[in-house]
């Protein structure tokens, strides 16, 4: 799902249009990362945990040279899913893919 689909379905639930549902989540999305850019997190319960965490500095590869190299300290965001998300993406039945192994064994010859 795309942040256009994402807007679609919220304005559908909510019974709002597209353009006060936009306004909204662009509004949230502006308040969640200025409050991470501020050093604070953002927890939604139930959902997860926005935070910055510092990645320390490491030993590199440069891939196109081979020459080890330093990659510099940086700050990132981390998510933390809460438990009712991991509990909701935990009960998802995989989607069968059209190509089984059986297939591929009917298929050759012998």
């Amino acid at each position: 799902m795309n942040k256009t689909e994402l807007i679609e379905a919220v304005a559908t639930r909510s019974n709002t249009t597209k353009n006060q549902t936009a306004a909204m989540l662009n509004g949230l999305l502006d308040v969640i990362q200025n409050t991470l850019a501020s050093g604070n997190n953002v927890q939604l319960v139930g959902f997860g945990t926005f935070s910055i965490t510092e990645r320390a500095s490491r030993e590199g590869r440069n891939p196109a040279t081979g020459k080890s190299m330093t990659i510099p300290a940086k700050k990132v965001v981390r998510f933390k899913p809460g438990k009712a998300l991991s509990d909701s993406a935990a009960a998802v039945k995989p989607i069968p893919t059209s190509k089984s192994s059986k297939s591929k064994a009917d298929g050759k010859k012998k």
